[in-house]
């Protein structure tokens, strides 16, 4: 597997995006409209906050891996169109519970759940929601899905924990970032990729690949998410930028500039998080990116999607598997140009 070595250029995000679906276009649109039918489950009353949840158009990234993981191992079967649905169910409930945690009034461009209803109405909301998706999984036939997707967002739940837990900590490690990332966003891209070769009978050895190329992809994902937080444009985001920062939440680039600095400089700067003043932030996201913390960030994040290929070399050749390739180097495109 040729690593990726070279920056890419900077990528039309929808398009890429399109490109690397391309094998699953079709299956992907009835993952697309079994979410959206997923609403006419609840009753009436509640119908209409839950079709706010699911139809605000996301990527899609973990029903897609969920299909093109199935794609690379046989077929794309209807258990792989449950299980994608499944996992962006479970994926929507977390997004619902952050935006509470972050206070985040923006999502994909839109107001958020908490922002429109509240923060007790938004807590609801995300309940119904895991609690939807895990009913769900318990109609595939082996119980071994219903008890891996249970395991994978009870992960997601304890890694929100973690991180809620370590706000404001300056003694956070990168390896307990690290961590934390592996589970409140890793796990469910593991799943899926992993379940996806389980419902076409894979060997152990190739669900074990699976299941560590969507660990390092979701897991590079959150870094280019955090990443984003502190230097992407909100217009484009999509979202409430800076969110994380001023909760709290240590990301990658901080955490290194943190550590990499002296002790004098390393206090300072903690002074200024935990003070919470908005206009010294600024000034620290213009240090972090000076300083070279953003382009170490970067740097991890490409590292680990080079990993991440490498766990697919057990898989034979397929337009499916050069999907799950090129999903790599599409984030990549999205990545790299933010150490520029």
């Amino acid at each position: 597997m040729d690593p990726i070595t070279e920056t890419a250029p900077e990528l039309d995000k929808t398009l890429a995006l399109k490109l690397a679906f391309e094998p699953i276009i079709e299956p992907l649109k009835v993952v697309e409209q079994r979410i959206r039918d997923q609403a006419r489950a609840f009753d009436p009353s509640v119908e209409a906050y839950v079709a706010y949840a699911i139809e605000s158009h996301g990527k899609r990234l973990r029903p897609a891996v969920a299909l093109l993981s199935g794609g690379a191992t046989g077929a794309v079967l209807s258990s792989h169109l449950n299980l994608a649905v499944v996992v962006e169910l479970i994926h929507a409930a977390t997004l619902v519970h952050d935006d509470i945690l972050d206070h985040a009034d923006k999502r994909r461009g839109q107001p958020t759940a908490n922002a429109r209803w509240g923060n007790s109405m938004a807590v609801l909301l995300g309940d119904c929601l895991f609690a939807h998706a895990l009913r769900l999984a318990t109609a595939f036939e082996d119980n071994r899905m219903s008890r891996r997707l249970a395991e994978a967002a009870s992960e997601v739940c304890s890694g929100e924990m973690m991180q809620t837990k370590r706000r404001f900590d300056m003694q956070l490690s990168v390896e307990d970032y690290i961590r934390i990332l592996e589970k409140k966003t890793g796990a469910l891209f593991a799943v899926a990729t992993e379940l996806g070769g389980f419902l076409n009978g894979a060997s152990p050895e190739v669900q074990t690949g699976l299941h560590q190329f969507g660990m390092r992809l979701g897991t590079a994902y959150q870094i280019y998410d955090d990443c984003l937080d502190l230097a992407g444009d909100e217009g484009k985001a999509g979202k409430t930028l800076g969110s994380d920062l001023r909760r709290g939440k240590l990301t990658l680039p901080i955490l290194h500039l943190l550590q990499s600095s002296d002790p004098e400089e390393s206090a300072r700067l903690s002074k200024v998080i935990l003070e919470g003043k908005p206009e010294d932030f600024t000034k620290l996201v213009e240090t972090a990116i000076e300083a070279g913390a953003l382009r170490y960030a970067v740097t991890a994040g490409r590292q680990m999607l080079n990993d991440a290929r490498e766990h697919l070399d057990g898989i034979p050749h397929s337009n499916f598997k050069e999907s799950l390739n090129s999903l790599c180097v599409t984030l990549d495109g999205m990545i790299a140009p933010m150490a520029q």
